[in-house]
């Protein structure tokens, strides 16, 4: 049925496949009864708590044990399942095992395997929901290899996730940002990789590939200046099919907003306007049911199926503008019944994180100008220096990028000497906090290797200023240099060097680039060398591509 994946919210698909547009019904939900008995008989689990939270933990804890299954508190080769957060990726996953590899019979596992199988009351088969042993490659046109499991059912999200409501004041907030250390391919960066293309077969012939094509331009996006973004021919069509792609992510329907997006990404970088449904089909990342939609837009001036969205499109995006409430709070609240911020704040169960987030709600959503960020910036700088006044203080994001207004402030804080930014952290913070300048605090602490990052919410002094968002992260200055282009962004632009550097068997954060990385099937087995890069133009002079100062990354 024509839009049925956006009048029922959460389908529950038994494996997903290339979808080029295409609607498919949603299976049969399974009962909600709370499980007990021998579910989990002859499993052993290990479960990675990053980006799960000590509340879920607990939670699927006690179901395991509960029905027959064990668990052990530290990673070893006895355990038959690890268990990761849905948003871990393969390689994350075995940094924080702290191994190169797996033993083969060891399933890598991601968390709504165990939602599933408590929801259904029997073990199910992992094959689902396992995380592949090697990152996505560049794959053909209407064959993307990354695989994205669909949400687990309604009954699943209350009974198996959040069985009562006591739990919900644990729950760690699901924060909506990519991991910094992730050096994959992803599918997000093989739509990064060059503006507005489609994935080729492989990184070894990708450049001939778009050289053959001759409306794709042959160039990498971190190699050309965000300035030369070309001109959307086609904005009619993508005005109308970016509704759609929105819709389908707020309702938790990944691959049908991944096909969109695909779509979208192709037309907007197409040499001209369509004129044709062959002309369209033609179009790498544009399949034939895909083409009926443009040439109903481009007959009709609309496209029906924008009727067909539900109500629930806008509640779920109002919801997940609140820091902190990441999609699938969103699709709970949304099925117990809550349909404004009024309910969310007087009848839901909710975390200090999630409280903050609503309580700032409309100042957080509101865009700030350059000059606030400024000022915010210069608060923290002085902060800094009053600790020690050789301290680099650099205010990052999309500031850097020269963008008018910003969203939140990433303050970046080095020592140029390499050790003296020890022991900065609690100090500024501490700072910052006596002035009264931080309000609130999200992730008071978070450690990433060497770096320290602050989350919070910050208010300039006078009566009319708004809370906005504060990002403060203090790293060593062996890492400055990567840490810079990353908290610059922009996201897009990250991608595409990270995927870049990975064609050249090196790997790029924000801590490092290494060279001699080894590879097999996508597996990091070997780490490789850090690179001496003392300056932004270090990384770009490694990976064999022009300089782009902050101003020409805003793809």
């Amino acid at each position: 049925m024509e839009g049925h994946g956006i009048l029922k919210a959460f389908p529950k698909v038994k494996r997903p496949r290339p979808n080029d547009g295409k609607d498919e019904p949603p299976l049969k939900k399974t009962s909600a009864e709370s499980t007990r008995g021998t579910v989990f008989q002859g499993v052993t689990v290990y479960i990675v708590p990053a980006g799960i939270g000590k509340a879920r933990c607990d939670i699927f804890h006690r179901q395991i044990t509960q029905n027959g299954g064990q668990l052990v508190t530290v990673f070893s080769p006895s355990c038959t399942h690890v268990v990761v957060d849905d948003s871990v990726d393969c390689q994350r996953a075995l940094r924080l095992l702290k191994v190169e590899r797996l033993p083969s019979a060891v399933q890598l596992i991601k968390c709504t395997w165990l939602s599933a199988c408590i929801s259904e009351k029997r073990l199910l088969d992992p094959e689902d929901y396992s995380l592949p042993a090697e990152s996505p490659t560049i794959a053909a046109a209407e064959e993307p290899t990354e695989t994205i499991v669909a949400p687990v059912s309604e009954e699943a999200a209350k009974d198996a996730l959040v069985p009562t409501q006591e739990n919900l004041t644990e729950m760690v907030p699901e924060i909506q940002e990519e991991h910094h250390d992730e050096d994959g391919v992803s599918q997000n960066d093989l739509d990064a990789l060059i503006s507005g293309i489609h994935p080729s077969e492989s990184n070894q012939d990708q450049t001939q590939s778009l050289a053959d094509n001759p409306f794709m331009p042959a160039k990498w996006v971190c190699s050309q200046p965000s300035t030369a973004k070309v001109e959307n021919h086609n904005k009619h069509i993508t005005d109308k099919l970016e509704p759609l792609a929105k819709a389908y992510r707020h309702t938790g329907d990944k691959w049908r907003a991944l096909g969109y997006s695909k779509a979208i990404n192709a037309l907007k970088s197409y040499h001209k306007p369509i004129a044709s449904y062959d002309e369209a089909c033609k179009i790498p990342g544009i399949g034939k049911r895909m083409a009926d939609k443009i040439m109903e837009i481009m007959e009709s001036g609309h496209l029906r199926k924008l009727d067909h969205i539900g109500e629930e499109v806008p509640v779920l995006e109002m919801f997940t503008n609140i820091w902190g409430a990441g999609t699938k709070t969103a699709q709970m609240w949304y099925q117990q019944g809550f349909r404004t911020l009024e309910d969310i704040r007087t009848k839901a169960v909710l975390n200090n994180t999630l409280r903050i987030g609503l309580k700032h709600y409309d100042d957080l959503l509101e865009r700030m100008p350059r000059s606030e960020a400024n000022a915010i910036e210069k608060t923290v700088r002085e902060a800094a220096h009053s600790v020690d006044a050789q301290l680099v203080v650099v205010l990052c994001g999309s500031y850097l990028r020269g963008k008018s207004t910003c969203g939140d402030v990433d303050v970046l804080i080095t020592h140029p000497d390499g050790k003296s930014h020890k022991g900065v952290f609690s100090k500024v913070l501490h700072l910052l906090h006596q002035s009264g300048f931080l309000t609130d605090d999200l992730v008071s602490s978070e450690e990433n290797g060497e770096q320290k990052k602050y989350m919070g919410i910050c208010r300039l002094p006078g009566p009319s200023q708004r809370h906005r968002r504060l990002d403060i992260i203090v790293v060593p200055y062996a890492e400055y240099a990567c840490a810079l282009l990353y908290f610059t962004g922009s996201a897009h632009f990250n991608r595409s060097m990270r995927a870049l550097a990975k064609t050249k068997h090196m790997s790029l954060s924000e801590h490092s680039l290494n060279c001699d990385v080894v590879r097999q099937q996508g597996v990091k087995l070997v780490a490789g060398t850090p690179l001496h890069t003392p300056a932004e133009t270090d990384i770009f002079k490694h990976l064999g591509i022009p300089y782009r100062e902050p101003n020409e990354r805003d793809w």
